[in-house]
């Protein structure tokens, strides 16, 4: 007897081994050349000429383990200023713990602050099994979720590492990702190329349209254009919204730490 349970311990240690080798080895691996520890971009968003917000996305200076695997800590801030501030008060803040092999997220952070308004999240991914943990104040939930699903830190990051020259005109990206309790696809079209001016000068661009769903905030399926530089950063340099009531704009205002040097013209 006790012969038996020493043979079914030593092949539940080795069903136990093989599976956790098969749970490390589901991780993609996506080649990554666009950025790295250290990066930091700010972006002035205005509403005509009235100065309406400030962005802000930085990316640790060193490495942090999630799940026992090494990640990109990234930081994600969006303030209201000016006359924006005293109407409609805004102090959100993301964070992504991205892995930097998989270019997937670990674990994700939201801090939301909008005039009354307040929500505390996190959210905990486990990629071998493809199941998401929510965290807040009132509940604790688990979700199933598709495999490599991104949050909607991570999958900006991931967009960057892509090859937008494999692609035609008018191709549509697709990104599962998991937002607000749900899985939706992130649909993300390339629009080609193009050069535009900024304050730093000219430089050729990627033109991408996020594909937008029908709400009271966004004008069409098409109102959000995003320009992202085309060198290997691919970082976005220009974003305009339309409103149903006039338009955002998004401008750099500043970088440093990139991974590579803007190209410009």
């Amino acid at each position: 007897m006790k012969h038996k349970q020493l043979i079914i311990l030593i092949f539940a240690g080795l069903a136990l081994g093989v599976t956790a080798f098969r749970m490390k080895d589901t991780y993609r691996q996506v080649p990554n050349s666009s950025f790295g520890t250290g990066e930091r971009i700010e972006y002035r968003v205005h509403y005509g000429f009235i100065n309406a917000a400030e962005a802000k996305v930085e990316v640790a200076n060193s490495l942090v383990r999630v799940n026992n695997r090494p990640c990109y800590r990234v930081n994600v801030t969006g303030r209201t200023v000016g006359a924006f501030d005293l109407v409609s008060r805004v102090r959100d803040q993301w964070r992504s713990y991205i892995d930097t092999s998989a270019i997937l997220p670990q674990m994700f952070q939201q801090n939301i602050e909008e005039n009354k308004y307040r929500k505390q999240e996190t959210l905990t991914f486990n990629h071998g099994s493809d199941v998401v943990y929510l965290d807040d104040k009132e509940e604790k939930k688990s979700f199933k979720v598709p495999d490599n699903v991104h949050d909607v830190i991570s999958g900006y990051y991931f967009l960057r590492t892509m090859n937008f020259d494999r692609l035609s005109e008018g191709q549509l990206i697709e990104v599962p990702t998991f937002f607000s309790g749900e899985v939706y696809p992130m649909r993300v079209r390339y629009r080609g190329k193009d050069v535009i001016k900024t304050k730093f000068g000219k430089i050729r661009v990627i033109k991408l349209n996020p594909v937008m769903p029908n709400n009271k905030l966004f004008k069409g399926d098409d109102s959000v254009r995003i320009w992202v530089s085309d060198d290997e950063n691919k970082v976005p340099v220009k974003v305009e919204v339309d409103l149903w009531i006039g338009a955002l704009e998004m401008d750099l205002k500043s970088f440093k730490g990139l991974r590579n040097d803007f190209t410009w013209m």
